[in-house]
């Protein structure tokens, strides 16, 4: 019995020693705290009887059989038991932590390659520097950043609105010179333009979430800009709409025109600065705050996101357009005129009012935005995801640069040679181009085509540019994400919203309204005036102006500029409708009686057409603008997606700066002068001075908004195609590349 004893224990201590050279490394130095640390919980607990299982066979299979002893055939003792149960698991545990370790030590080379590009320690809380609260990590997260900045661009989005609609006062009341007008129009494209590639440099590696907070701040200080001329100066003149009579040559006065428009030269220069501002504010919000967004959310989870922020801007312009174009130009009443005063005082209040919301509402987000970390919780992971999809440049993907202006030149370079980022910046300029032209000519189409006055125009323009424009960039996001899109299928997608746009555009320009017979302009006053001309032999002696345009409609069926211009001597108003007798203009017709039954020559207002095709144009230029908005979040994904993480913000700001040079600046302009060809007859006041045009020709009107129209979306369309042929092409040439590789490989 001693003797098997011994036997045993020398066959013991000769498995002890095989199993403890088998893996002597792993054990002793490559995860020797995992061991003694991590696991002595899943030795004693976890499964105590696997462990027994596994020594046995691995005893019976791999011990005895390394050594030269036969196995033993007597019982074995529980001291036996206890000795193996420890050694080979250790040698099982120890060639597993081996593989962990390997792959941590994996992990670790990407990690550490990422460090460089990852600033980890930029992850933190929400609040100010060391001041945080922990009641408030709930606020932590994307969506209340979204929050925050919806809110930001929807204040902005109002500013727009009211100054747009300030600025056509301007030009109506001011009679402002070309150089103004170009000033106005281009001032906050011009200082986004200037700023826009500095700050997706220098802000595109600090903490963004600071830079649109810097914004917002921006953002209510140029608002605040903006409303000190309706606050200070005299904006708005009340009009007198009673309408000019013919008089004679000794019952008229004399103009004074030494000084018309006091304090213009001051309001012009405080609605530069207050656009500057706004152009100032916009780049680090749009650039900066989309590549925020896009960062920390899942790629196919952006296009919501990203559509929800475009659509608050839209809906700000339009809420701006909806509060400021009631207050266009308010009517001289027959009351007293301390109450026309009062009245006048409250028309302005109402713009500054307006502006000061805006301001609110801008600077309510700056403490929210401050309070954001460099990078939310989570969007490490969602980098490395990101970055792990496929790449067509693989030469961008590992790109980096420094703070110096010859890194960010050869960054520019190579951004200039992207082939899909020069297609989209053109095709999002060509968008912009037709949706500047809709917003230029709509309102005077409108007014002309369907006999609207200007605010009904102005209204039922920003009722379908607005809401179709927030639908389609909303539609647009939400239709990519939610299908998955890749980048072919968004490619696909937005050439046949293009297309779509594109033939609605088309339809448009068949839909139409008779001409109507207009004194001077398309009627010569039955052969006795010349075209062009609103002064005829009868009405030559009235000594009437073209300064304000009050339109009659004869009996005869013809329309006339004012009652001065079809030699109107009398006015009465009856029923609430204002009628004019004894026009010498007037000839032909049924004459009416009134109630004093005298002859009634003309009645206020614009000649029927009775022309019921409005509805339909609505819904075909309405049509037309969501499918030609619901490519502008596609577009932005995709230039996002075939770019590296840090070029991102960058990418972006030449798109802007592309869309600046051929989009938003030369767009007023050239739609400016388009419209000004059209014009059949000008405002000329009564000191000879030019100012905007009253009457167009409806048909060289129709023909310029519609072929603009058109051709920027077929040029859209053309270059979304060249867009993915070019993918298509660069694709084939990677997956070619990419076999040869692996062919090579394959012969070594």
């Amino acid at each position: 019995m001693e003797r098997n004893l011994e036997q045993r224990q020398a066959s013991t201590a000769k498995a002890r020693k095989d199993n403890t050279l088998e893996a002597p490394v792993n054990i002793t130095t490559e995860a020797p705290v995992d061991i003694t640390t991590e696991a002595p919980v899943d030795i004693t607990a976890q499964a105590p009887v696997d462990i027994t299982a596994e020594a046995l066979a691995d005893i019976t299979a791999e011990a005895w059989m390394d050594s030269s002893a036969e196995p033993p055939k007597e019982e074995w003792t529980d001291d036996d038991q206890e000795h193996i149960r420890v050694f080979p698991y250790q040698i099982r545990l120890s060639a597993a932590m081996s593989d962990v370790t390997g792959l941590q030590n994996a992990n670790s080379e990407t990690s550490s390659q990422l460090s460089d590009k990852i600033p980890t320690d930029l992850d933190g809380p929400f609040g100010l520097g060391s001041l945080v609260v922990p009641s408030l990590q709930r606020f932590n997260n994307i969506n209340f950043f979204l929050i925050s900045f919806c809110i930001l661009t929807l204040a902005q989005g109002i500013v727009f609105g009211l100054t747009d609609l300030s600025i056509g006062n301007f030009e109506r009341d001011f009679y402002l010179s070309h150089p103004e007008k170009i000033l106005l129009t281009t001032a906050y494209d011009l200082s986004s333009l200037l700023v826009v590639i500095i700050v997706a440099h220098y802000g595109g590696r600090g903490r963004r979430s600071r830079w649109v907070a810097t914004a917002a701040f921006l953002v209510g200080l140029g608002s605040i800009i903006g409303a000190l001329p309706y606050l200070k100066y005299e904006v708005i003149h009340p009009v007198e709409e009673t309408g000019e009579l013919c008089k004679d040559e000794e019952q008229r006065t004399m103009p004074n025109c030494e000084k018309i428009i006091p304090f213009k030269s001051e309001i012009i220069y405080l609605s530069v600065i207050g656009q500057c501002f706004q152009g100032f504010a916009s780049m680090p919000m749009y650039v900066l705050g989309m590549t925020y967004i896009y960062d920390n959310i899942s790629s196919y989870l952006a296009g919501i996101y990203l559509g929800i922020a475009d659509a608050s801007f839209v809906l700000g312009y339009g809420l701006g357009y909806a509060v400021g174009s009631p207050n266009l130009r308010p009517s001289l009443n027959h009351s007293s005129e301390e109450k026309v005063n009062d009245n006048f005082l409250w028309w302005q209040f109402n713009w500054f009012l307006g502006f000061f919301s805006a301001t609110l509402l801008a600077w309510f987000t700056v403490f929210p935005l401050l309070c954001f970390p460099h990078r939310l919780p989570g969007s490490n992971k969602l980098r490395v995801w990101k970055e792990n999809e496929p790449f067509f440049y693989k030469k961008y993907k590992d790109l980096k640069y420094g703070y110096s202006f010859q890194d960010l030149l050869r960054a520019l370079w190579y951004l200039v040679k992207n082939p899909l980022l020069m297609c989209y910046s053109m095709c999002k300029a060509t968008e912009s181009l037709a949706l500047i032209g809709a917003t230029e000519f709509l309102p005077k189409y409108l007014e002309n085509q369907f006999l609207l006055s200007p605010s009904s125009a102005a209204l039922l323009t920003g009722i379908i540019l607005i809401p179709g424009g927030a639908i389609g960039n909303f539609l647009g996001g939400f239709i990519v994400s939610k299908m998955k899109m890749s980048c072919k299928t968004q490619m696909r997608f937005i050439t046949v919203t293009s297309v779509i746009s594109l033939l609605l555009f088309v339809l448009n320009a068949f839909v139409k309204c008779e001409r109507v017979k207009f004194a001077g302009i398309n009627s010569d006053y039955e052969g006795s005036g010349t075209l062009g001309n609103l002064t005829a032999p009868c009405n030559a002696h009235c000594g009437c102006t073209s300064h304000t345009y009050y339109a009659i409609c004869g009996r005869d069926e013809i329309e006339y500029f004012s009652p001065c211009f079809a030699g109107c001597l009398n006015s009465k108003e009856l029923n609430y409708e204002k009628t004019l007798y004894n026009c010498s203009c007037i000839k032909h017709g049924l004459a009416n009686a009134d109630s004093e039954n005298d002859p009634i020559d003309a009645f206020l207002g614009k000649c029927n057409t009775k022309c019921y095709a409005l509805p339909l144009f609505f819904a075909f230029f309405f049509s037309s603008i969501v499918f030609s908005s619901s490519a502008s979040i596609p577009i932005t994904l995709i230039i996002l997606r075939t770019l590296p993480t840090s070029l991102h913000s960058l990418g972006l700001a030449v798109t802007y700066t592309i869309l600046r040079i051929f989009g938003s600046i030369p767009g007023p302009l050239l739609f400016r002068i388009a419209s000004s060809s059209s014009c059949s007859y000008w405002d000329i006041n009564k000191c000879g001075l030019r100012g905007h045009c009253w009457i167009y020709n409806k048909f060289k009107m129709m023909s310029i908004l519609m072929g603009l129209c058109i051709s920027c979306k077929l040029i859209s369309t053309l270059l979304s195609l060249l867009a993915l042929l070019k993918y298509n092409v660069l694709r084939v040439g990677s997956e070619g590349v990419k076999k040869t590789k692996e062919s090579k490989t394959r012969k070594t």
